[in-house]
């Protein structure tokens, strides 16, 4: 039986983080036995912040270095770059033919990165929908990882799907979002104030690049208080996230003991803090190591580049051959 689909791109900009891995990285692992995957690293869609190009080769090799130590499998997923794969950028200007300038103004990722950075409103932002939905269509994908702030941009690679389909005939499958039927982690960060995040507040964020001092440093600083003067008192939430990072690594006895404490009104957030900070060192250090490893074996890295092209090419060229069928673009 033929394994369905699932399309994710991985953004070559800063270290994956704690909420990468646990949000995103551990489904992928999962995926890769269940489906036919395919992820890359979107380089293309890197370019529309206008980056420092110099930099961008090594950002991209730390991305793909960083997402194999974090479980994927070159040999189980198709892991390629965007910029490998000409077709996709071909299903882009077909797509843009039925994409409006009105709805592409509306999105709310649009209008945050005009107001963020108003002297770069270039076309690429307002078409990133667009780009979004053909990589996606490009593997005529089922499924999509997607986090809530991509929940619009999926709807609409819905709609353009099944406007092509419409004008020209069947071809896409209407992805649909997919986390293996769980809720979303959200992890949050050392500050008690939102989640972790590559480019934000990045000393209340534990990458999986952070050496040992560095996470325990940062654990250390992780926002508490005088603790409860009462048994049984309701839990703040800046304390409730400390839990759940300890949750998230630690031992369910270590969890436990100090939830009693907090609740006996005894705890001793200092002692909780080395505790989760040695555990996040046990948990991150494995990782980084092999990361890092991987990432000084540059030949290895052309290799799984060359390799994941290959593969995710002769899907594209099925699709690109499919649309320009249907379309009428194939004169010989």
């Amino acid at each position: 039986m033929q394994k369905e689909i699932v399309v994710s791109g991985i953004r070559p900009t800063g270290n994956l983080h704690l909420g990468n891995y646990f949000g995103a990285m551990r489904n992928y692992v999962r995926m890769q036995e269940e489906y036919n995957c395919y992820f890359f690293v979107a380089d293309w869609h890197s370019l529309t912040t206008h980056p420092d190009t110099k930099e961008l080769r090594n950002s991209v090799l730390d991305a793909l270095a960083e997402n194999i130590a974090a479980g994927l499998d070159p040999e189980k997923v198709c892991l390629y770059l965007q910029s490998s794969i000409p077709e996709i950028a071909e299903l882009y200007l077909y797509l843009n033919m039925m994409a409006y300038k009105g709805e592409l103004e509306k999105t709310a990722t649009f209008k945050d990165k005009v107001r963020l950075q108003p002297d770069n409103a270039n076309a690429g932002l307002l078409t990133y929908p667009v780009l979004m939905t053909a990589d996606i269509l490009i593997h005529r994908a089922l499924y999509v990882p997607v986090g809530k702030d991509q929940e619009q941009h999926l709807e609409m690679a819905r709609n353009f799907a099944q406007r092509f389909n419409h004008r020209y005939g069947e071809l896409f499958p209407e992805p649909q979002a997919f986390n293996f039927g769980a809720a979303l982690i959200k992890v949050p960060s050392l500050d008690g104030a939102g989640k972790m995040s590559k480019s934000e507040n990045q000393l209340a964020t534990l990458y999986l690049a952070d050496d040992d001092e560095l996470i325990r440093k940062k654990v250390m600083k992780a926002k508490t208080d005088a603790g409860p003067t009462e048994t049984n008192s309701e839990m703040p939430g800046y304390i409730q996230n400390i839990f759940q990072l300890m949750s998230l690594v630690s031992e369910d006895s270590t969890v436990q003991k100090f939830r009693d404490d907090f609740n006996a009104a005894s705890i001793r957030y200092g002692d909780m803090k080395k505790a989760l900070a040695e555990d996040m060192v046990k948990f991150i250090t494995p990782i980084r190591e092999k990361a890092q490893a991987i990432r000084s074996d540059e030949a290895y890295l052309q290799k799984v580049i060359k390799y994941g092209a290959e593969k995710a090419r002769e899907s594209a060229r099925k699709t690109i051959e499919q649309t320009r069928e249907l379309i009428g673009l194939n004169y010989f």
